[in-house]
């Protein structure tokens, strides 16, 4: 099959604004869900045509990505298709009983459109096949093991990127100064040296990069790797289930348009620009820019939900002048924040 044979014909064409009307219009709920397998699939591109044909027939958003290694979905399906979704989903041999984890908050506004993109892997992390064996998996803590685990002293380490775990994270946990997986891989063998026998805590949102870490860390002769089953997502929902003790403290940051859902009422973070408490992430209103950042609603007013005084001036500036200041000021385009140099 064309590998772009799909992507002619099953894609959305609705402007954002159309996109955020519909959604707004709508008169049913909706439920954010994420799940992830690996799963050998002989044919990504014909199974992304027939999962977008019938996900887009019952109004499914969501950000999916197929591999030949699985399936990686974070996804809004209304509730009135649940059930139809559910049973088609589990009615395919490669997605037979996969779990899935349920918003923990939830405004039906998590997605704006149906993405389903053909990619390498599932979670890009740089490594050949030859390189470990991702069927060679560390074991699942439910919520209560993982706790007694914690309580024994275990190494807790945090597989998430750094803007995720400074909203949120297990307390002593070890958090890597990472911008991607790939980067982060490396850097947590080199932080366990010497802890080969020891007990390793995974944790990641949903489970899907700690999936890839365990068999990264057994491969490297780690002999105890464990990972928390279903993420800190299924986390929060086995502690309020069960009735047990919370141990994250903030907000899980999820990657659609909530940026976060809450864990606990703790605020760990603080804004980037003033430095009070705040754990709301945002993206730059300055589309060049698009950086990804912590403001409070008192900054929001102040830079116009910019990152800095240049991109203010740039969102502010006539069309004419903008061309110039393009070329003048310098924009982040990433996920770093510094400081912006107030204007005189």
């Amino acid at each position: 099959m064309d590998p772009n044979s799909g992507k002619k014909h099953l894609i959305n064409r609705l402007s954002p604004e159309q996109l955020r009307e519909r959604l707004a219009n709508e008169s049913f709920k909706r439920t954010t869900v994420s799940f992830y397998r690996y799963v050998i699939i002989d044919n990504p591109y014909e199974m992304r045509d027939m999962l977008f044909y019938m996900w887009n027939k019952w109004q499914c958003y969501g950000r999916i990505y197929l591999a030949k290694e699985g399936i990686n979905a974070q996804m809004s399906v209304p509730d009135h298709y649940w059930q139809d979704f559910q049973e088609h989903l589990h009615s395919l041999p490669q997605f037979k009983n996969v779990p899935f984890k349920i918003a923990v908050e939830d405004n039906g506004q998590s997605f704006l459109k149906l993405q389903i993109k053909v990619r390498q892997q599932i979670v890009a992390d740089g490594l050949t096949p030859e390189e470990y064996d991702v069927t060679n998996v560390g074991k699942h803590l439910t919520a209560r093991e993982w706790n007694n685990a914690m309580d024994d002293g275990a190494i807790v380490i945090d597989m998430r990127n750094h803007y995720e775990s400074e909203i949120g994270r297990f307390d002593n946990a070890i958090l890597p100064d990472a911008e991607t997986f790939k980067e982060e891989l490396p850097e947590v063998v080199d932080k366990l040296k010497g802890k080969e026998e020891q007990k390793i805590l995974l944790y990641c949102t949903g489970g899907v990069r700690c999936e890839k870490t365990s068999a990264y860390l057994k491969h490297h002769g780690f002999s105890d790797v464990n990972q928390l089953l279903g993420g800190i997502i299924d986390y929060s929902r086995q502690v309020e289930t069960e009735k047990i003790e919370n141990k994250f403290i903030g907000k899980n940051f999820v990657f659609d348009n909530r940026l976060g859902e809450r864990i606990s009422n703790d605020i760990i973070s603080h804004c980037h620009q003033c430095g009070s408490p705040c754990d709301v992430h945002t993206n730059c209103a300055n589309k060049k820019c698009n950086l990804l950042f912590i403001q409070c609603d008192k900054c929001k007013a102040q830079y116009d939900r910019c990152c800095s005084d240049d991109c203010q001036s740039f969102i502010l500036a006539p069309p004419a002048e903008r061309k110039e200041l393009e070329q003048r000021l310098i924009f982040k385009r990433g996920k770093r924040f510094h400081k912006p140099e107030q204007s005189a």
